[in-house]
């Protein structure tokens, strides 16, 4: 794998992000169209399209919601336990998921001291990681 950086850190999955959204977002258009546009003996059938389109999106969008709120939770875990071996301490209880999700890519050496930083001058999530001179990749993230 490439060395992964602030730049190139986004993961994104081509049969997910690009192919299947674009594909239900299509759908949703196309069954809205023809819910538009259907003759009236048609409009049961559009409009079960139609809210079949609403249902996939919906699904599409919880499916991608519950995995990210599950991976959230285990670098949140990975990252105290992380903490607590360095320190002998939890997480401060000031730190946002989203800087927890940032400090994951500093090396130990810089870790505490990105911790202390973003605590105390409230970091975002970009400020953390742009702070971190030697990336520490993660590629189990998408």
């Amino acid at each position: 794998m490439k060395e992964q950086n602030f730049k190139n850190h986004v993961q994104l999955v081509t049969g997910y992000h690009r192919v299947t959204l674009v594909g239900i977002l299509l759908f949703l258009v196309a069954s809205v169209n023809y819910l538009i546009k259907s003759t009236p003996e048609n409009k049961y059938l559009a409009s079960m399209l139609f809210l079949l389109s609403l249902v996939i999106v919906l699904m599409a969008w919880y499916l991608r919601i519950f995995a990210l709120k599950a991976q959230d939770r285990a670098i949140r875990a990975e990252e105290n336990l992380r903490h607590f071996v360095l320190t002998g301490k939890l997480f401060p209880s000031q730190l946002r998921m989203g800087q927890i999700i940032a400090l994951r890519f500093a090396p130990d050496a810089e870790f505490l001291g990105l911790v202390e930083k973003a605590v105390k001058e409230n970091l975002s999530n970009k400020d953390i990681k742009l702070a971190i001179q030697n990336w520490k990749a993660d590629f189990d993230r998408v």
